[in-house]
């Protein structure tokens, strides 16, 4: 058990007090993904936060245990949500198992939450080729110089072979996509929009995916 006294912050009492105007049906969009292009402005032009398309991804293997961690969108349309990792990190093993994956964007400055579950699936190669064009010359050997989620013996291990690399690849040459490194697009099932409102009675909607593709929305309690 911890001792009171050694804790700095009183957790059971702190708390914010959230806005009082909500979200309301009536203002919603007609797809989420376009609720949620709305709401991403918002959160990267007047949010004051520091990456607006940092998402937290959680993912479960084959027997239920689950993982999360944050990674950064880097693209999202009608077809889905999409972020880029090695393919044998924890997470894309995971999806490997099991598909099913959530992500969660938390805008707390803004008082608000988007929630999105559905199913992972592997972009293209060209699609992955494309996006890797555009990573600065340092992150395009990182991916190379980084096995990630396996254990290494000390930093300086990769610093080594993140200094092969760029011997190899100097800054102006081309450095080749990597094969175990690549995309995940999202097909959202559900996406849900929590505004935060006083007294913990927060605005929640949701969009289901009907089986024709198109949306209902439902209001959940707080």
């Amino acid at each position: 058990m911890t001792d009171r006294d050694d804790v700095p912050f009183d957790l059971a009492s702190m708390r914010k007090q959230y806005r009082a105007e909500g979200l309301s049906e009536t203002e919603l969009a007609a797809t989420p993904v376009e609720q949620f292009a709305r709401w991403f402005k918002q959160a990267a032009t007047d949010g004051g936060l520091f990456e607006p398309n940092a998402m937290i991804v959680s993912t479960a293997d084959a027997e239920g245990r689950t993982s999360a961690r944050t990674v950064l969108l880097k693209h999202f349309d009608e077809q889905g949500f999409v972020f880029y990792t090695n393919y044998d990190s924890r997470k894309a093993r995971d999806l490997a198992e099991n598909p099913y994956v959530s992500l969660l964007f938390p805008w707390h400055p803004m008082a608000r939450q988007v929630i999105v579950t559905g199913v992972a699936r592997r972009t293209g190669r060209d699609e992955t080729a494309a996006y890797f064009r555009t990573r600065p010359h340092g992150s395009q050997l990182g991916a190379w110089a980084s096995a990630q989620s396996s254990v290494v013996p000390t930093r300086a291990d990769i610093d080594a072979a993140y200094a092969e690399l760029a011997a190899r690849y100097p800054e102006g040459e081309q450095v080749p996509v990597p094969p175990h490194w690549g995309g995940f697009r999202v097909a959202a099932q559900t996406v849900e929009f929590w505004q935060g409102r006083e007294n913990r009675l927060h605005d929640r909607l949701r969009y289901v995916e009907r089986p024709d593709g198109s949306w209902r929305v439902e209001r959940l309690s707080p």
